[in-house]
């Protein structure tokens, strides 16, 4: 059991994620449409640069793999991210 503080300032993070993935992918799905998905990488990558996404994210999605993405944790982890994960595996959303 770890006796370092818990800072009540982060927020915690599902299992297989860290807050930072959280909070990046997050930013990311700001900057996509909601209802747009399914997509693919190129719609992606459009939306997301139509949508004002900065160029961070832009770069990151320039190495989204092709391919059909049905929900922000598809894209997320197709760019090698932590997503939830159950007993059973990854979280299916």
């Amino acid at each position: 059991m770890s006796s370092e503080p818990i800072d009540p300032h982060i927020p915690a993070a599902p299992k297989g994620m860290t807050p930072e993935d959280v909070e990046k992918r997050s930013d990311l799905a700001r900057h996509l449409l909601p209802g747009a998905l399914p997509a693919d990488a190129e719609t992606v990558r459009r939306m997301a640069r139509e949508n004002g996404a900065p160029d961070d994210i832009l770069n990151e999605l320039s190495a989204l793999p092709k391919g059909t993405y049905a929900t922000v944790s598809d894209i997320w982890q197709a760019l090698g991210h932590g997503v939830e994960k159950s007993p059973d595996g990854p979280h299916e959303s």
